[in-house]
């Protein structure tokens, strides 16, 4: 099993600034990929942002050039910079990891229990 622990979300002013963290840990040989997601009430879920293990990332268009993913491997936790916040930010953000439990295991995902984005006009 594989734990995930986020922090950072919070109330925050439109035009502020949040950063979120998710730490990984518990039976984890490697990660592979790694994101955000978030949902607003009466809305699907919705991908934010990912980075594979090599560091590509990818955005959902209404975040691109405002969010900013990154990861440490070495911590296994991912990060989500949040700049330029919007009142359509506000919604729970979850962390998302792809891992494999041992060599040539296979691939299983696993959710963070989410966080409150809150961006106030």
């Amino acid at each position: 099993q594989v734990q995930l622990v986020e922090s950072g979300g919070g109330l925050v002013q439109a035009g502020g600034s949040l950063r979120l963290s998710c730490s990984a840990s518990g039976s984890i040989f490697e990660i592979n990929a790694m994101g955000w997601y978030r949902q607003a009430p009466g809305k699907q879920r919705e991908l934010v942002a990912g980075i594979g293990s090599r560091g590509s990332t990818n955005y959902a268009d209404s975040v691109k050039g405002r969010f900013t993913i990154s990861r440490d491997n070495g911590k296994n936790t991912v990060y989500l910079q949040m700049n330029s916040l919007k009142p359509e930010d506000t919604a729970v953000y979850y962390c998302n990891v792809v891992v494999r439990h041992w060599l040539g295991g296979t691939l299983a995902d696993y959710w963070g229990q989410g966080t409150q984005v809150t961006v106030s006009s």
